[in-house]
């Protein structure tokens, strides 16, 4: 419960003259000692499942690949000194705010939980639209993550996560500023949990 401020926050900024939005991402990094160089080098790294399809990782990968650039990082499939694992995974339920009673019904839905109604695996996690269309009240969990490791030894390096839920349904806008939020702080994070918020143009967050 303690997102709904930051929700209907959301929703009004979105339906009024704000100028704004922020993107409040809950992330947890974990560093190897010794800093990465400022200009390192990295190339992409897919699992199996991530080559399956290949225009929806590049896609996941180009919105990582712009938060690794700002982090400091160059991108040389050649002479790289680092490998990057991208993942993202994206699941709709039912809003914990939506009516118990109307929603307790052959799809399964319970009050108080999230009776998802639709996910797809993409990119190393659940990402993409409902299976199919959800009745009303839809709510998203999203979390991206990025894992450098030494193309040498295959030593991971260091490791990011990054969550976000609400009702908004702007994956396109949303991840990569999850990615941005995922990087923060980079080569050297503080420790624990925390909270970044990265603010978005109304005109980028419709997209």
């Amino acid at each position: 419960m303690q997102r709904a401020l930051p929700a209907l926050f959301l929703i009004a900024s979105l339906t009024g003259c704000a100028t704004s939005w922020v993107v409040d991402s809950d992330v947890k990094s974990f560093a190897s000692p010794g800093a990465i160089a400022p200009g390192a080098t990295y190339r992409f790294d897919r699992l199996p499942s991530q080559q399956a399809d290949g225009a929806r990782q590049e896609s996941l990968e180009a919105m990582a690949g712009a938060a690794l650039d700002k982090a400091g990082l160059r991108r040389d499939d050649a002479r790289a000194q680092y490998t990057a694992q991208i993942g993202a995974r994206v699941t709709a339920g039912l809003s914990p705010w939506a009516d118990p009673w109307l929603y307790n019904g052959p799809w399964g839905y319970r009050y108080g939980g999230y009776g998802y109604y639709g996910r797809r695996w993409y990119g190393g996690g659940w990402y993409g639209g409902p299976v199919f269309a959800p009745p009303a009240n839809p709510w998203y969990e999203r979390e991206v993550s990025v894992v450098l490791r030494e193309a040498g030894s295959n030593k991971v390096v260091y490791e990011t996560r990054a969550r976000n839920d609400g009702p908004y349904s702007s994956s396109a806008a949303i991840l990569p500023v999850m990615f941005q939020a995922a990087l923060q702080g980079f080569p050297n994070p503080p420790p624990g949990e925390r909270r970044v918020n990265i603010e978005l143009a109304p005109a980028t967050a419709k997209k």
